[in-house]
C-alpha cells in the first residue's frame, strides 16, 4: 500500500495520463503475473514524463537513485550535497546554454549577410529576408486575414523541422497569431506565389526557441506557397 500512495501522489503531481486499458496482442511471456504487468507500464509511464530530461541525466546513476530510495538503502548523498549537486549543474547548464545562444546569433547572423548578397534577395527594414520563387496575381493579404499555406520550414543548416509540404496538408491560420517574421512576409505575398523567407530570430521564436527541434536565438528558413485568403477583405472581394 505504501508504494501505490506513492505512486498515486506522484502520478498527480507530474500529471500522469491514464494507462491505456486495450493492449495490442498478448503481454510478452516474460511478465507473467498481473503485477508484473502493471509494473512495466507504470515504468514505461514514468519514462514517458522523465524522457525529455534524459539529455541532461546519467540513465544508470539516475535509475540507481530510484532504486537506492524504494530498497531504503543509504543514500549517496547527504541532502545537502543533493542540493548543492542540483545548484552546480544547474549553473553549468545555464553557462552552457548562454554559449550555445551565442553561437546561433552568429551564426544566423552570418548566414544572413551571406542570403542578403544573393541576387533577387530582398532584406526589409525588420531584417526579414525573402526571394520571390513564384510570382501570384490574387490579392495580398491583411495581419487580420486567415490564409490558407503551404509551406516547409528548415534550420540553416537544412534540417526540417515542420512542413505541411511533407504531410501534404495544407494549414489555415490567423495571420496575426504567428510569429512576426510571418506575419510580416506572408503580407507581401500575392494569392498563387511562393517565397522563400529566411527569419532573423527576434523575428522568430528569439531567446526561448521553440523546443525541442528549434534551438533558442535560431535563424529560420520557410519556403511558402500562399493558397487562398480565408476569410477578411481581401477575402470578400474575390
Amino acid at each position: 500500500m505504501k508504494h501505490l500512495s506513492f505512486l498515486a501522489s506522484s502520478a498527480l503531481l507530474l500529471g500522469w495520463l491514464a494507462i491505456p486499458t486495450a493492449m495490442a496482442g498478448d503481454p510478452p511471456s516474460t511478465l507473467k503475473t498481473s503485477k508484473e504487468r502493471y509494473s512495466y507500464a507504470m515504468g514505461q509511464q514514468i519514462a514517458t514524463q522523465i524522457q525529455p530530461l534524459t539529455e541532461t541525466l546519467d540513465v544508470t546513476t539516475f535509475i540507481r537513485g530510484i532504486q537506492d530510495l524504494l530498497s531504503n538503502k543509504p543514500p549517496l548523498l547527504t541532502p545537502e550535497q543533493m542540493n548543492q549537486a542540483r545548484n552546480e549543474f544547474r549553473e553549468l547548464l545555464q553557462k552552457e546554454m548562454a554559449q550555445k545562444n551565442q553561437q546561433n546569433q552568429k551564426k544566423g547572423t552570418d548566414f544572413l549577410a551571406e542570403n542578403g548578397k544573393k541576387k533577387g534577395v530582398t532584406t526589409t527594414a525588420s531584417g526579414l529576408q525573402y526571394e520571390i520563387l513564384t510570382p501570384g496575381t490574387g490579392a495580398k493579404p491583411k495581419a487580420t486575414d486567415q490564409v490558407k499555406v503551404h509551406y516547409h520550414g528548415t534550420l540553416i543548416d537544412g534540417t526540417v523541422f515542420d512542413s505541411s509540404v511533407v504531410r501534404k496538408e495544407p494549414v489555415t491560420f490567423p495571420l496575426d497569431k504567428v510569429i512576426p517574421g510571418w506575419t510580416e512576409g506572408v503580407q507581401l505575398m500575392n494569392v498563387g506565389s511562393k517565397y522563400r523567407f529566411v527569419i532573423p530570430a527576434k523575428l522568430a521564436y528569439g531567446a526561448k526557441g521553440a523546443p525541442p527541434k528549434i534551438e533558442p536565438e535560431s535563424t529560420l528558413i520557410f519556403e511558402v506557397e500562399l493558397l487562398e485568403i480565408v476569410t477578411g477583405k481581401a477575402a470578400e472581394k474575390k
